[in-house]
């Protein structure tokens, strides 16, 4: 096969193009045919068989269009336009059904398509269905109402296109800067690419401009759960639901609020008037399951589980939240529907994944390691090539963080926060036995256990710092952040530290109770352990460590909601891990006491010893409900819930083992 040059296979394609639009249709199918046997690319070959397609469906040869289309389907059965093709050709060929299935797909696909939303309306209005004509109707004039440049930006989005997308959308919205729509969507952008600040601060400007606009607060809404912001979240949802009181995703989004902010009795009704109005959404009863787990009604939260993946039998994150209590049991009948849904080759990926987490716990469990470390290693290797994570920027953070963080900064500035002695940080990596210390801790009469708080690592995210066109230009998602923080400690005006610590203190207290100290329990604070020292001096910060190996294979395991993007590639853990320890041991040159560091196989092996040494270092009296901490009845909201309701247990330290001929990139690294 000759191998065309890259510049001629795209002047090429021009020509076809052009030949398709002069009606020169024999023409375009001819050079798209001949072309076609020269390249070997994939994604030339799709774009010929798009064009060739087309062509032959304006040459009304349907039949043979048919065959086209259907070949590219092969090479990617998620292109929209080769569906929405699918779609014409079918309704040329007298075949509604079929296109009326074809055009579904392309705007579940790309929801922008016009034309397919068009030909949708055209077939329910046939169909004699009214409620999806007014549906694809009210969807239809959102996107002509989008200006052409927005509506491309649309389009680049659904194709996975995002830095194009931000592109043309930054440039809409330097000429016209009050455009809410593009706002909304250049906020949309931010939040596929994770930079969750600039998205929040585009929202909030956005119903600045326009209060009253649903979707922008509906947005801002669903940020702020993902970010963790439950107080500021339950204050969006109110408004929506004081503009459109019976919307039931309105009622749902405020049950999952309360369940956020610890009141789960009120979360477990509204979610359950939810489904009592609808019962057919498998996500109700989901999110409902994850309610009652939090609870520490596992029963019902199984039977909830349940119910989701019987209403969804390809619904993924059922079944991973079943293997997620850590104690469910999966049936032969269920392992062959998960496995039954892996094949099917029309499944979205998060499914896929969630899937095959699912069934290596389920083969785990049956002791059958082989099977479940290929399990793993599936979900693991989609979810790795999806995330795009590197870890040179977690090196990079680190060195940093060293370089910045110097006992001479903490001598100049150590005493300018805010003296609270109320927050207990346990920081490490996931899996590292952090929810087995707060439920030690929060067992105790003098102190709250709370969850994963987001509030220093959002603290940390603002003082990154804007780019300079960020600043006159409210309007742009920064892809590019200048390494401001940490380097800024050392230059920030002094009085910054007391307000910030300040800060902390009152935003976290809605997740409180009335003990006098509290926890905050997010893993991944261990980074930013020398501003947790700035802003407050008198707080206590408690390492959780687990034997490398344990805890980097157990976090391999586990499929994490967000932000452990290293737990999906065996060498990434291992170099993670590495950097952890490095910047736990700087931590210890330059605030020599600041940091207790808790052995999770110590705790283990010596409970009591342990648990004396942990409540000396918090300043509180020994009290025996530590040791009885699996009696302790509180909302937990981490994958071990279960676990910690129990009495402390041996068996997990050695888990690992099982699996060990798997692990030489872990052993290579760590041992």
């Amino acid at each position: 096969m000759s191998k065309t040059s890259l510049p001629s296979i795209e002047n090429q394609l021009k020509s076809i193009q052009q030949l398709i639009q002069s009606a020169e249709f024999n023409g375009a199918i001819k050079q798209g045919k001949k072309l076609l046997e020269q390249v070997s690319d994939k994604q030339h070959q799709i774009e010929l068989w798009y064009l060739i397609a087309v062509a032959q469906r304006y040459a009304k040869d349907f039949s043979e269009a048919l065959i086209s289309v259907n070949e590219l389907l092969k090479h990617d059965e998620n292109h929209s336009r080769a569906n929405q093709e699918q779609g014409y050709i079918n309704l040329a060929l007298h075949q509604p059904v079929q296109a009326k299935i074809s055009f579904e797909k392309a705007v579940k696909l790309n929801p922008s398509l016009v034309a397919s939303w068009q030909e949708l309306i055209q077939i329910y209005s046939e169909a004699k269905q009214p409620e999806n004509v007014q549906k694809a109707a009210n969807h239809l004039a959102k996107l002509k109402k989008l200006p052409q440049a927005l509506l491309a930006v649309t389009e680049l989005m659904h194709e996975g296109k995002l830095l194009k997308a931000e592109q043309i959308c930054r440039h809409f919205l330097q000429n016209n800067k009050r455009h809410v729509d593009g706002m909304c969507l250049l906020a949309e952008i931010g939040i596929e690419l994770k930079v969750y600040d600039d998205a929040e601060f585009l929202l909030a400007s956005a119903l600045e401009l326009e209060p009253s606009h649903i979707y922008a607060r509906s947005q801002y809404l669903n940020l702020l759960i993902r970010l963790g912001k439950y107080k500021a979240a339950e204050q969006q949802v109110e408004k929506l639901l004081c503009k459109q009181p019976d919307n039931l995703s309105f009622k749902v989004a405020k049950a999952n609020v309360l369940t956020g902010l610890g009141e789960v009795e009120q979360a477990i009704t509204l979610f359950e008037q939810a489904i009592a109005q609808d019962q057919s959404v498998a996500g109700f009863h989901l999110q409902l399951g994850h309610a009652l787990k939090a609870k520490g009604d596992i029963t019902k939260a199984v039977t909830a589980y349940q119910k989701a993946y019987q209403l969804n039998p390809s619904y993924g994150d059922a079944f991973w939240s079943l293997a997620n209590t850590k104690t469910y049991r999966f049936s032969n009948e269920e392992i062959a529907q998960m496995q039954a849904e892996q094949a099917n080759e029309n499944l979205a990926l998060t499914d896929k994944v969630q899937l095959y987490f699912a069934t290596g716990k389920a083969f785990e469990d049956r002791k059958e390691y082989d099977q479940a470390f290929q399990a793993y290693k599936q979900g693991n290797a989609l979810q790795h090539a999806h995330n795009g994570f590197d870890i040179k920027r977690i090196d990079q953070q680190v060195e940093e963080q060293i370089k910045y963080c110097t006992a001479e900064l903490f001598e100049n500035r150590g005493h300018l926060g805010l003296n609270s002695p109320d927050p207990i940080f346990i920081v490490g990596l996931p899996r590292a036995g952090s929810t087995l210390l707060e439920q030690i801790l929060a067992s105790h009469s003098q102190v709250d256990g709370t969850m994963e708080l987001h509030n220093i690592l959002g603290l940390a995210a603002r003082l990154q710092g804007r780019s300079q066109n960020k600043s006159s230009n409210q309007n742009n998602i920064q892809s590019n952040k200048e390494n401001q923080y940490p380097k800024n400690l050392g230059e920030i005006n002094q009085d910054f530290f007391k307000r910030f610590g300040q800060q902390f203190i009152d935003e976290t207290r809605v997740y409180r109770e009335q003990a006098p100290l509290f926890i905050d329990k997010m893993p991944n604070n261990f980074m930013h352990i020398g501003l947790i020292r700035l802003i407050l001096p008198s707080a206590k910060i408690i390492d959780a460590r687990r034997s490398p190996m344990a805890c980097c294979f157990s976090g391999f395991k586990q499929l994490f909601a967000e932000g452990q993007d290293f737990s999906y590639n065996l060498e990434d853990i291992s170099r993670y891990y590495q950097a952890y320890l490095k910047l736990m041991a700087h931590w210890d040159n330059v605030l020599p006491g600041f940091v207790l560091t808790v052995n999770h196989e110590d705790v283990v092996e010596d409970l009591e010893t342990q648990v004396r040494r942990i409540l000396d270092f918090c300043g509180l009296e020994y009290e025996p409900a530590c040791l009885d901490f699996h009696k302790t009845k509180r909302n937990i909201k981490t994958p071990s819930s279960e676990q910690v309701r129990q009495p402390i247990y041996k068996s997990a330290t050695e888990q690992w083992r099982h699996f060990e001929q798997h692990l030489a990139p872990l052993k290579k690294l760590l041992i």
